[in-house]
């Protein structure tokens, strides 16, 4: 068996085999290392191809740069990637900069976050949370 996992740096679909360390993976295409401990940029173009190409339960911070509670929850959100990759994608999207798929989900406050599990969102939370609180709420949801 194997897991996919897209690229975060130019969005190519690699396939890991389980008995190989997905931490130290590295881009077939333009050899990046698939995970960074950082959340990946979403946008409405490559939205759908992280949240369905995933092997592993993709994790989406819905922000804007103008809420207060998300500035202060992105630090929180990018020490809990830190943590819970290779097991999981962490991502962050811009409600702003990508207005189709805030519409699709209907994100009326922010931060959300939403888990995501071949495609389909299987968790929502609203509002600001510390990493541990993230860390343990993704475990828990997904």
């Amino acid at each position: 068996m194997s897991k996919q996992i897209v690229c975060p740096s130019c969005a190519a679909i690699n396939r890991i085999p389980d008995e190989k360390p997905a931490a130290a993976a590295k881009c077939g295409k333009c050899k990046t290392p698939l995970f960074s401990g950082k959340p990946v940029e979403l946008t409405d173009g490559n939205f759908n191809r992280f949240i369905s190409k995933n092997s592993v339960p993709v994790v989406v911070d819905f922000w804007a740069e103008w809420c207060g509670p998300c500035k202060m929850m992105g630090p929180q959100f990018a020490k809990a990637a830190a943590t819970l990759e290779p097991d999981y994608r962490l991502a962050k999207l811009d409600t702003e900069a990508a207005q189709k798929v805030a519409a699709r989900y209907a994100i009326r406050s922010i931060p959300m976050l939403m888990i995501f599990k071949d495609g389909k969102m299987v968790a929502q939370q609203p509002g600001a949370m510390q990493s541990g609180q993230i860390e343990a709420w993704v475990r828990a949801n997904s």
